[in-house]
C-alpha cells in the first residue's frame, strides 16, 4: 500500500502537500475547505505589519487629535492580532491537520511579540515570511544578518517549529540556510514570491505585475532545492515557487524537499486539483516501486547524482553544446 505520509519542521503530514500562505487560507471556511480536498497541512494567510501601520495610518489621518494616533494604533494592532489569533483557535479546534501561522514584520520587537502570541494560541508551527530587500543602501551581508538576528531572536522565546521562508536573492542560499539550521530553526521554504511590479509606459506609473507564478518558475526552485538539500542535509525544505503540477511535486522531493506548497494552482485550478494531484503521485510511485515517500526523498539532490555540475550547468550543455 502506498504511504505518502511525511514529517515536515517536526510535525506529521498525512501528505506532503501544503497549502501555501494565501487568501484561500484566510478563514475557517477555507481552511476546512483545503483539509476535506486531501492537503496535509495549512500556512495561515501571513499576518503583515505592514497592514496594520498602514490601516493605523489611514485612521489616524481622519482624526483632528495627534494625541489619539497612540491609541488608534493599539486599537488597530490588538484588533488585527486578535482576529488572526482567533482563526488559529477555530482551526485548531475544528481540524485535525498542522495550522502553521505566518507573519510578515520589518522590526525584529513584533515578530517576537506577534511569534508569542501565536505559540499561546495554539499554533504547531510558524512561518517568517521575511519579505526584505537589499536596495544598496545597505551593507552586503544586510539580507543575511536579518535572516540570523530574527532567528536567533525568536529561537529564544518560542517552543514550536520555526520555519523560514527564503528570497531568491540571497547569495550564499546554501551557506545561510546551514546557519539557520544551526541557530535552531527547523525547515525553510523555497522561495518567497515578491510583490511583482510593472511599468504602464502611457500613463508613466508604477504598476502591480503578475499575481501567480508561472509553470516555468519551478525550475530555479528544483535547482535550489537540490543543491540546498545536497549541502545541508538532515534538514526538511518545502518547494513554494512555481509548483503547478503532479510531476513538480514528485521532482521537488526526487531534488531533496519533504513539502510541496500549492498557492497559484489552486487559484487556477481549484481545490479539485487536490486530489487529483495525490492520485498521480501514489500512481507513479506504484509504478517505480516506492512504498513511502522515504524511499526516493532526496534521489536526484546535488549530493545523490554522479555529476552534480548538471545542476549548474545543465542548460547550457542543453542549448549551446551544439552551436559552434
Amino acid at each position: 500500500m502506498i504511504n505518502l505520509s511525511t514529517e515536515y519542521a517536526g510535525l506529521k503530514l498525512r501528505n506532503p502537500l501544503i497549502a501555501a500562505s494565501s487568501g484561500l487560507t484566510n478563514s475557517l471556511h477555507k481552511i476546512k475547505e483545503l483539509e476535506k480536498a486531501g492537503v496535509g497541512a495549512v500556512v495561515l494567510k501571513s499576518l503583515f505589519e505592514e497592514q496594520i501601520d498602514s490601516h493605523s495610518e489611514k485612521l489616524s489621518l481622519s482624526s483632528d487629535y495627534p494625541e489619539a494616533s497612540d491609541y488608534i494604533d493599539a486599537y488597530v494592532e490588538m484588533n488585527h492580532v486578535e482576529k488572526y489569533l482567533d482563526i488559529i483557535r477555530e482551526a485548531k479546534s475544528s481540524c485535525n491537520i498542522p495550522i502553521i501561522a505566518s507573519i510578515n514584520c520589518y522590526k525584529v520587537a513584533r515578530w517576537i511579540d506577534f511569534a508569542k502570541s501565536i505559540e499561546e494560541a495554539g499554533a504547531d508551527a510558524l512561518e517568517l515570511n521575511i519579505f526584505l530587500i537589499n536596495t544598496g543602501e545597505y551593507g552586503d551581508r544586510y539580507l543575511e544578518d536579518s535572516y540570523v538576528k530574527i532567528v536567533r531572536e525568536l529561537k529564544k522565546v518560542i517552543k514550536i517549529p520555526l520555519i523560514i521562508k527564503m528570497a531568491r536573492t540571497v547569495s550564499n542560499l546554501p551557506g545561510l540556510v546551514e546557519m539557520i539550521k544551526a541557530l535552531g530553526a527547523n525547515a525553510v521554504v523555497l522561495f518567497n514570491r515578491f510583490y511583482q511590479l510593472d511599468i504602464d509606459i502611457n500613463t508613466m506609473e508604477i504598476t502591480s505585475g503578475s499575481v501567480f507564478s508561472n509553470p516555468s518558475d519551478f525550475s530555479e526552485t528544483l535547482r535550489w532545492t537540490a543543491i540546498t538539500s545536497g549541502y545541508v542535509p538532515d534538514f526538511d525544505i518545502a518547494c513554494s515557487y512555481g509548483v503547478h503540477s503532479w510531476e513538480d511535486n514528485v521532482k521537488g522531493i526526487l531534488a531533496g524537499a519533504t513539502a510541496m506548497q500549492l498557492c497559484s494552482v489552486l487559484y487556477e485550478r481549484g481545490l479539485e486539483v487536490i486530489p487529483e494531484m495525490l492520485t498521480c503521485m501514489e500512481e507513479w510511485m506504484s509504478q517505480k516501486n516506492y512504498k513511502s515517500i522515504d524511499q526516493f526523498k532526496g534521489k536526484l539532490s546535488y549530493a545523490n547524482i554522479p555529476s552534480p555540475a548538471l545542476y549548474e550547468r545543465a542548460q547550457f550543455m542543453k542549448y549551446f553544446s551544439n552551436h559552434k
